[in-house]
């Protein structure tokens, strides 16, 4: 029998998608599930590809049925089934072979399980994967944690699988460990603060201008076919243009407001502060579904503090119209910019070297976060490799300072309205924090030495270590 070009573990919906991609793209796969019915359901539904697929029960038959190097795929649930199943593969795997972890796991977890299985015959892998069930059968974004030589085996593979943009896989190598579940946690990071800006971009228009979901379902469609094309965008137009069957409503008006959250933009948020960077953004929009999620207890305060601004509004629709579109772009920029230097961060302090153009280019396609504004980012990384911030890239600051005067006028008429924007607020913030020759920081230090004598610098001399003429008693 002809072995297998590579094994899955894991049949759910991402897994089987996954699996069905590989196939129609002319590789054999070997396939098991724990359960047998979600395999056996594989290959009845498999159709044309079913000759494809080496339906396995074991894992000893899963192993044999796949040529040498072994590479197998793992999807499935983040954590500890991760670490139960690498051990529970083990006994069954020689020299050259390899785990792929394509879940949503932990970098840190993934650099652990690389460095356990160092001194091994075999090898670990982790492996971002974005862009839902759909990528997975048509197409993901792919970050890929290896080693050059594990990487070598199965390229072909996962550039076949791919997305692609003009032709070009949106597949890359990141670096070695768990590069590239840290790059696809920070994708997700990025991929909230987008969704939550969105969010907010709606209730403005909602309350500002009065524009329907219907009507709101138009705009996104047309900014869609501007500079904020984008995956995110064009999905929101079209769920704000579905109507509810059951009630005529659009769909929109009887989903509950509570947010759900796997996780990653937790752990990007949780990732930025120990690394010591700034994501305002993804902080604000975790921070967001977290209120999100307390619905009962915001019906409770909304009693004692009902809704009494009147909103502001603009004379003509279309100017707020504008104005709210360039407010999206300023966000957007701010939001990639803060993610980048995230992934700059990490680079260095776990020595993976990131190619942050690459980054760009392969979410260009296939991923959540894909958007016509990723070319600039790509470009900009071409034109400099040694980029310091996006900011500072002048396609990129050109766009900005032509959009943050909408923001600013956005921002102050929703917060005058009483209309929650924490997340597109925040990216002000930080844009504008970030462009200040001298912060008010120094007032910070000069508190800090008061009560913990920690010591300052100075701006008219060398070295540290300063102290203030505090009052008796400061410290």
């Amino acid at each position: 029998m002809t072995q297998a070009d590579i094994g899955l573990i894991g049949l759910g919906v991402m897994g089987a998608n996954l699996a069905l991609n590989i196939a129609d793209n002319g590789y054999k796969v070997a396939v098991f599930n724990r359960t047998p019915d979600q395999t056996d359901a594989l290959i009845k539904n498999a159709a044309h590809l079913r000759d494809q697929f080496i339906p396995c029960y074991s894992l000893e038959e899963l192993t044999a049925a796949i040529k040498a190097p072994r590479p197998i795929i793992m999807m499935i649930p983040a954590g500890d089934p991760v670490d139960q199943q690498i051990a529970a593969l083990t006994p069954w795997l020689g020299e050259g072979d390899f785990m792929i972890d394509a879940g949503n796991s932990s970098f840190h977890d993934t650099n652990r399980r690389y460095q356990e299985l160092a001194d091994t015959p075999f090898t670990f892998v982790g492996m971002g994967v974005s862009g839902g069930a759909e990528g997975a059968r048509h197409g993901p974004s792919i970050m890929v944690g290896a080693s050059p030589e594990a990487y070598a085996r199965i390229e072909p593979i996962l550039k076949a699988i791919a997305a692609k943009h003009n032709g070009e896989p949106c597949c890359a190598l990141m670096g070695p460990e768990g590069a590239g579940h840290f790059v696809k946690t920070l994708h997700n990071g990025i991929e909230y603060a987008d969704m939550q800006m969105i969010a907010e971009i709606h209730e403005v228009l909602s309350k500002t201008l009065g524009l329907s979901i219907k009507e709101q379902a138009e705009v996104f469609a047309k900014w869609n076919e501007g500079p904020l094309a984008s995956y995110l965008v064009e999905i929101t137009a079209n769920v704000m243009g579905v109507v509810d069957e059951e009630s005529g409503k659009p769909i929109l008006d009887v989903i509950l407001d509570t947010a759900g959250q796997k996780g990653t933009g937790r752990w990007s948020a949780v990732e930025a502060h120990m690394l010591g960077v700034p994501a305002t953004g993804i902080d604000a929009a975790v921070a967001a579904r977290c209120i999100s999620s307390q619905r009962a207890l915001r019906q409770e305060i909304a009693k004692v503090y009902p809704a009494t601004d009147k909103p502001l509004t603009w004379e003509e629709k279309q100017t707020g119209i504008k104005a709210c579109e360039n407010a999206m772009i300023a966000g957007k920029i701010a939001a990639y910019a803060e993610g980048f230097d995230v992934l700059t961060a990490g680079s260095k302090e776990y020595g993976w070297s990131l190619p942050l153009g690459d980054i760009a280019r392969i979410w260009r396609e296939g991923c959540i976060i894909r958007s016509r504004f990723l070319d600039e980012i790509a470009s900009a990384y071409d034109e400099n490799p040694e980029l310091k911030s996006l900011y500072l890239a002048p396609s990129i600051a050109a766009r900005m300072k032509e959009a943050v005067p909408y923001l600013r006028e956005m921002l102050a008429k929703a917060i005058l309205s009483g209309i929650p924007v924490p997340a597109l607020s925040s990216a002000l913030g930080s844009f504008d924090l970030s462009r200040q020759k001298r912060t008010a920081a120094y007032v910070i230090q000069g508190q800090r030495d008061f009560f913990g004598q920690h010591g300052f610098e100075r701006t008219d001399k060398e070295g540290s270590g300063f102290h203030g003429p505090w009052p008796a008693g400061g410290a």
